[in-house]
């Protein structure tokens, strides 16, 4: 158990982009932005709290030529009590955020084993986004800890915002991998026990969209900016970064308008642009500073990025805006507080025109820097110009008011003045990231008291511990049907008994279960996993594990998941012998019935948390949404302590997924359902047999080498 007198040891996840305690690269792509940057600082504001006795902030490692060999440290120390844990997963360099999916659930392996290997287990998980959402689901429900998660953008608001723009659901899918995005974020919301946001607008305006929309479960603690870091200009102060600005103007010493953003197409600078080129009175009164991201050949850059960087080019020669406009080539990370702080000494005004913005990091450090904000009525800026009383609020597409507003802090020196000062005063007051800690630990101090899982002692654990290496296999659609190939491989398991750990896993209750295999002379394996992963026993005594009964009941109803689905066509409740406390299982008529999606949403939109299971394309199981094949064989390789990279798993149909991802050597045998595990063809450690049944169990053997070298071969 926990030592409950050592101070709270949070875990933090971001999976993707690129992580490190130094000169992030805040803009080099779309997956180092904000949130790179959010994170650490999180971390490192989180661990100088008293209460708190260690922060990790886990994210990818990347081995890659193209990037800092920093990304490829296991472990980077932030504070005495904050570090970087860099885990493995998938290929070593580095690659976006929409080709992560496949490669999370070894993410998660990986992690587990570190944490392993750790002192003591984390209190509390908390996720940064849809991919790291994924897997701290995983990570709580193995852990049985409380799952904090903040969104920071949200598929189903992009996916909106992208048909908006005119491209099809096919070309979103296909770029984004959008819809795996979305039902990751809607199991955080049916799992998370706190919802931390940035704004009001995020709660109701993006989270509104999801079924499991729980605004109860929801608080806003908006992100800090470091005040160290990002100051006013001091009396008399040299800025560097002046002679690459003042080398595009005319008439250098004008106040500045600044634009500072990745050169992304709803960043909305060319609007920005368009305004400033239309207003006599504002190319009068000030220049235009465009910092957007860093270029060497715009040829070279993303399609995106190279749409919008030209165009601005296009429009300041439009415009003929040359001598006025200011568009370095390119910035340091260290260079930023330079340039809000060259603005300011200017008294300048600082601008941001975006469609649509979650936060607004940018808007605090521009502030603390006692600059005025003119900023999109869309998001996050609605909640800091209130809170800070600082600026103007415009409609990001409305050229007149955009105008209108800068020309209003550029002309009234009590204006600019004002919106100064309380700019100061409000991100002291409101946005500190000793003022996210605290707020922080009051709300996660207010989340019901889970109890982690206890260890567990199985029958004869001595003589199971030894074996370094184990076999997971269903019952019927993989050891039943070809009954000279299940003599071979009972031959074969036999042979072999001393050295490998043998499971069932399967979705027949444990009696039916017990009756085949005495049927077919199956001997009794090692661990039989039943009821699709609610029930596991040890050992010839078939010792059930408790522990494990009490885990998965976590948040579980299901006289109203009944009560959901009762009167649903197509629908109907299987003979009673194939209903379990943990397992309610229904035959489906895919003709009548809804889809699996909509019944998802269906249980989702109750607020009710259920894993739903659909298999053979006509058997529907719903769960707790701690139980499945792949959680109960996860939680049994933590007990007997077997390595999951030396496991074989077999399946057949959808209810094995999950047992067969991750880091797991996995076949699927020739049999399989139709097209049910499709989705896993190109996982490297999933192999596909030719044989059907038993036959492919031993193919498998052979082609992994599974008691010799026991690794996947290489490619």
């Amino acid at each position: 158990m926990q030592d409950k007198t050592k101070g709270k040891y949070l875990l933090v996840i971001s999976v993707h982009g690129l992580i490190r305690g130094h000169d992030l690269e805040l803009g080099r792509d779309a997956d180092t932005g904000g949130q790179t940057k959010y994170v650490v600082d999180m971390a490192s504001a989180l661990a100088m709290q008293d209460e708190v006795e260690r922060v990790d902030l886990v994210t990818r490692r990347v081995v890659d030529d193209a990037v800092s060999e920093d990304y490829a440290r296991p472990v980077e120390r932030l504070s005495d009590k904050a570090r970087i844990i860099r885990i493995d997963a998938g290929p070593q360099e580095y690659i976006a955020k929409e080709q992560l999916w496949d490669h999370l659930d070894s993410f998660m392996d990986n992690l587990m084993q570190w944490l392993n290997e750790q002192e003591r287990m984390p209190d509390l998980v908390h996720s940064h986004y849809a991919d790291a959402g994924y897997v701290g689901v995983r990570l709580a429900n193995m852990l049985g800890i409380p799952l904090v998660h903040t969104g920071h953008s949200l598929g189903r608001d992009k996916r909106k915002r992208l048909l908006a723009r005119g491209l099809s659901r096919e070309k979103i899918e296909e770029t984004y991998n959008i819809a795996r995005r979305i039902d990751a974020e809607e199991e955080v919301l049916a799992n998370a026990a706190l919802v931390i946001t940035s704004t009001h607008n995020e709660i109701d305006e993006q989270y509104g969209l999801y079924n499991y929309y729980d605004p109860e479960r929801m608080t806003v603690i908006p992100p800090g900016t470091n005040l160290e870091q990002f100051h006013p200009p001091l009396p008399g102060e040299s800025i560097d970064f002046a002679k690459q600005v003042d080398r595009f103007l005319i008439k250098p010493d004008k106040p500045l308008i600044l634009a500072l953003s990745r050169p992304d197409e709803r960043k909305n600078i060319l609007t920005l642009i368009e305004a400033y080129g239309e207003s006599k009175s504002l190319q009068l009164d000030a220049n235009l500073l465009i910092v957007a991201g860093n270029r060497d050949d715009i040829r070279d850059l993303d399609a995106g990025a190279q749409s919008v960087l030209t165009n601005i080019l296009l429009l300041v020669d439009a415009y003929d805006l040359y001598g006025r406009v200011a568009f370095p080539k390119s910035h340091r990370a260290e260079e930023v507080p330079d340039i809000y702080r060259l603005v300011a000494a200017r008294h300048g005004v600082f601008v941001n025109p975006a469609l649509t913005e979650p936060f607004g990091l940018t808007l605090l450090e521009a502030a603390a820097s006692g600059l005025p904000l003119v900023a999109t009525e869309n998001g996050g800026p609605v909640d800091i110009i209130g809170n800070c009383q600082n600026g103007e609020l415009v409609d990001p597409l409305d050229r007149a008011a955009i105008t209108e507003a800068l020309l209003k802090l550029l002309r009234d020196q009590e204006a600019w003045t004002r919106a100064s000062r309380n700019g100061l005063q409000g991100v002291r007051k409101h946005y500190s990231w000793q003022t996210h800690a605290r707020s922080y630990l009051d709300k996660i101090a207010e989340l019901p008291k889970q109890t982690a899982r206890a260890p567990h002692e199985p029958l004869e654990p001595t003589r199971l511990r030894h074996r370094d290496r184990a076999l997971f296999t269903d019952l019927d659609q993989n050891l039943l049907g070809n009954p000279s190939a299940l003599q071979r491989f009972v031959e074969v398991m036999r042979a072999n008994r001393q050295r490998v750990i043998f499971g069932i896993a399967t979705g027949r209750r444990i009696d039916t279960e017990l009756a085949l295999m005495k049927k077919h002379s199956i001997p009794r394996p090692d661990v039989l996993i039943s009821s699709l992963g609610t029930r596991i026993h040890y050992g010839q005594a078939l010792e059930a594990d408790l522990n494990w009964v009490a885990h998965i009941d976590h948040n579980w109803n299901s006289q109203q998941i009944r009560g959901v689905l009762a009167d649903l066509p197509g629908m109907k409740l299987q003979p009673k012998v194939e209903q379990t406390a943990f397992k309610i299982s229904y035959y489906y008529d895919a003709q009548k019935a809804p889809t699996v999606e909509e019944i998802v949403s269906l249980i989702r939109k109750k607020e009710l948390t259920a894993n739903v299971i659909f298999s053979f394309g006509q058997y529907l199981d719903i769960l707790p949404s701690r139980a499945s094949k792949g959680q109960a064989l996860r939680y049994v390789s933590q007990l007997l302590d077997f390595p999951l990279e030396r496991t074989l798993v077999a399946g057949g149909s959808g209810a094995d997924e999950d047992m067969m991802r991750g880091n797991t050597l996995a076949v699927v045998v020739g049999n399989r359902h139709h097209e049910e595990l499709s989705g896993l063809v190109e996982q490297e450690r999933i192999y596909f047999a030719d044989k059907a049944y038993a036959q492919g169990i031993l193919e498998a053997i052979d082609h992994y080498r599974f008691f010799d070298a026991c690794e996947a071969p290489k490619t």
